[in-house]
């Protein structure tokens, strides 16, 4: 009789066990697919609103055939994440180039960004004049009443995705633009956008 009662008593752990397990089984398939599903991490995109010239001094130093500009440019750009948790991002930099030579930044601190929320961030980059004084095509560029610049801003960080998940993320822009010298305008404007996991 005790012998029948034992065995009963270990096919009832066996089964509470079993039972167990597979309550682990299922609850782990759907953290996987609610991960991979409605919680897959999406790309944040980063995006430029807007383009325009703040301050903006230019003498032509014609003995020298040097030229002394300062332009100081304001953009205004938006940074969306469309995923259903927050999107953290690492400090950077946005930068302003010349010609794929680098004449400004301006750092962005590192921060957050809620779930499907989107950050806007207005960034005023200044030319650092003393980097363009070598550079003899500032000169004829000047003369003919058009600065080609462009602006750059990488954005990356990580998704955490029901705190088990980590991805990447990284967005950046790109943007050729043409201030016009005489009425202190942006035209020309070309941006390119890539987001990648």
């Amino acid at each position: 009789m005790d012998v029948k009662n034992g065995g009963g008593r270990g096919h009832k752990r066996r089964n509470i066990c079993m039972g167990i397990l597979v309550g682990i089984m299922v609850i782990i398939i759907i953290v996987v697919v609610l991960a991979f599903t409605v919680f897959k991490a999406k790309r944040p995109l980063i995006q430029i609103d807007s383009i325009a010239v703040d301050d903006l001094s230019v003498s032509l130093d014609i003995a020298r055939l040097r030229v002394n500009i300062n332009v100081t440019v304001d953009t205004d750009i938006s940074v969306k994440n469309p995923n259903k948790v927050g999107f953290k991002y690492a400090p950077t930099s946005a930068l302003l180039n010349y010609k794929g030579q680098l004449i400004g930044e301006v750092p962005i601190p590192a921060g957050k960004i809620s779930a499907g929320e989107t950050a806007g961030m207005n960034l005023s980059l200044t030319l650092m004049a003393d980097r363009l004084l070598s550079n003899s095509e500032v000169y004829s560029d000047v003369l003919s009443g058009a600065l080609p610049l462009n602006t750059y801003t990488k954005i990356s960080g990580k998704v955490s995705i029901l705190n088990m998940f980590k991805v990447h993320v990284v967005s950046s822009s790109s943007c050729d633009f043409t201030v016009n010298i005489s009425n202190r305008t942006v035209g020309d404007r070309q941006c390119k956008y890539k987001t990648k996991l």
